[in-house]
């Protein structure tokens, strides 16, 4: 039989829920309490109001909110690129074919290795505050090392994208058309049996409008959703692309028309934004400002990789978000907790309300707005993940 919790002596309780609280979209309620039975939340207000329960936890006036939603990352692969992150900051721009290191990386190391590398970074995330997270396949680029890849990412969450399509593999770079070819067709049946999703890089250097639709349309015809990295280095045609066929996000969106901003405010794809990775690259930064005024649901996550954005801190993304992107804190924390959540089409993480998953993150702070106002700082001081408290 399970045993219920109360988490109470919450200063601000983070709900994502408009009707509960302050009425706002965070849904701010302070002096609270969260009651967890089993892997659910089964109750949140005040704490004078909270119901009697078997355990007691006293959050000792800190706040307490969703653990975050990491919508989108890169965690199978070995090696690193530090040289080349050296090189980039000391003046040399990054292109997409940085990628090809950690293929021939990721090809070479065991099954072992490539696990033992995950669990760490999953392992680091945690301690961030991060519950959930997406990883995608993408560093094999052949049959065997694709489907691996994503056998190893299944073990550890159910958030499993197909990135056969990351960019042409090496081996066939004097026949791209011969590449789409085996990722829409040997390659996605043996990947997908371990897959939820299906992702490509439409961006110059990699795969155009029409090979990143026949990829989509294929994996779609598996059963696989669509995601797709959209309009990060130049304007192209992935937004656009990500609204036809209803992919559940277009990620990056740091070159958008109005059309593709207009797009995007009237369908169900989230505009996934991914600070890291300008921080990393010193590129343009995505002006979170315009996507939120035109009505866009934005999510924050890491891409988390080797090569452009190697942090798991979606605390960090935040703090990116909040100073340099436009964002206020309540819509950083919202779009790294609903925001991924709605990016993963999940209803019940990213939100503490009935029936969710009690996946939740302790703060050593009185308020959310902290994670923003104290930068680079270990906040997390308490994770709970379907009701058991993991750090």
């Amino acid at each position: 039989m399970s045993s219920s919790t109360v988490i109470t002596n919450i200063a601000t309780l983070v709900t994502n829920d408009p009707s509960l609280g302050d009425g706002s979209p965070l849904g701010l309620v302070q002096d609270a309490a969260v009651v967890i039975d089993g892997d659910r939340v089964v109750w949140t207000g005040e704490s004078s109001k909270a119901p009697a329960t078997d355990n007691r936890v006293d959050a000792g006036g800190r706040a307490v909110l969703p653990g975050f939603v990491d919508s989108h990352s890169h965690l199978v692969f070995a090696g690193d690129r530090t040289q080349e992150f050296n090189a980039r900051m000391s003046g040399r721009s990054y292109t997409a074919g940085g990628i090809r290191t950690t293929v021939a990386a990721t090809r070479a190391a065991s099954d072992a290795e490539l696990e033992a590398n995950l669990t760490r970074y999953l392992d680091e995330a945690l301690r961030q505050g991060t519950t959930t997270f997406e990883t995608k396949s993408g560093y094999g680029l052949t049959v065997d090392d694709e489907s691996r890849a994503l056998r190893l990412a299944a073990r550890h969450t159910d958030e499993v994208t197909y990135l056969g399509a990351h960019i042409v593999s090496p081996d066939y770079a004097d026949d791209p058309a011969a590449y789409v070819a085996l990722v829409t067709g040997e390659m996605l049946d043996a990947c997908a049996p371990h897959a939820r999703w299906i992702d490509v890089f439409c961006e110059k250097g990699a795969f155009d409008g029409d090979q990143a639709r026949a990829i989509l349309t294929a994996g779609k015809a598996k059963g696989l959703h669509p995601r797709i990295h959209a309009n990060q280095l130049s304007h192209g045609p992935g937004v656009q692309l990500a609204v036809e066929l209803d992919a559940a996000s277009a990620d990056h969106c740091t070159h958008l028309t109005d059309a593709d901003v207009d797009a995007l405010a009237n369908s169900a794809t989230v505009a996934t934004l991914l600070p890291g990775a300008e921080f990393s690259t010193r590129a343009e930064w995505p002006d979170a400002r315009r996507l939120l005024d035109a009505g866009v649901t934005v999510a924050l996550s890491t891409d988390c990789n080797p090569g452009s954005s190697f942090t798991s801190s979606l605390p960090f993304c935040i703090a990116l978000a909040v100073r340099d992107m436009r964002m206020t804190p309540d819509e950083a924390v919202w779009s790294a907790t609903a925001g991924g959540a709605a990016a993963l089409r999940r209803t019940d993480i990213g939100r503490l309300t009935p029936g969710a998953l009690a996946d939740l993150t302790l703060l050593d702070a009185p308020s959310h707005v902290h994670l923003a106002y104290r930068p680079g700082v270990p906040l997390v001081s308490g994770v709970w993940r379907r009701g058991v408290r993991v750090v």
